[in-house]
């Protein structure tokens, strides 16, 4: 009829080194888990500017890229600014196409392949 374990008695006082094996177990899980949520804060962190990068790209650069090739095309065309026009117009449609897949993008599917 032993209730502990083999060789113990049933109401056995605690020892003083499982106490202490217990209170450093404790202290090295509570470092353990601070440690990994300053990784995972310092990931979403990166993850967050990562993102915040592409879409401040995409709003520039596709408007202007954009802008630019039909002003290249107007004026070997010599029909200013209607391609222009056109061409912005496309440009920021685009930039808000690819803003909002950014934005639905989950952290853990990894960067979108357009699928």
């Amino acid at each position: 009829m032993v209730a502990n374990g083999p060789g113990e008695e049933p109401h056995s006082p605690k020892d003083a080194r499982l106490s202490s094996l217990d209170e450093r177990l404790d202290r090295i899980k509570a470092q353990g888990a601070a440690d990994d949520r300053r990784r995972m804060s310092a990931e979403s962190q990166r993850v967050i500017k990562s993102a915040g990068m592409r879409i401040l790209s995409d709003l520039i650069g596709l408007p202007f890229g954009a802008g630019l090739i039909g002003w290249l095309i107007d004026r070997w065309a010599g029909t200013t600014p209607w391609v222009m026009l056109a061409m912005l117009f496309l440009g920021f449609g685009l930039a808000v196409r690819s803003v909002l897949r950014v934005a639905n993008n989950r952290p853990d599917q990894g960067p979108d392949t357009g699928k």
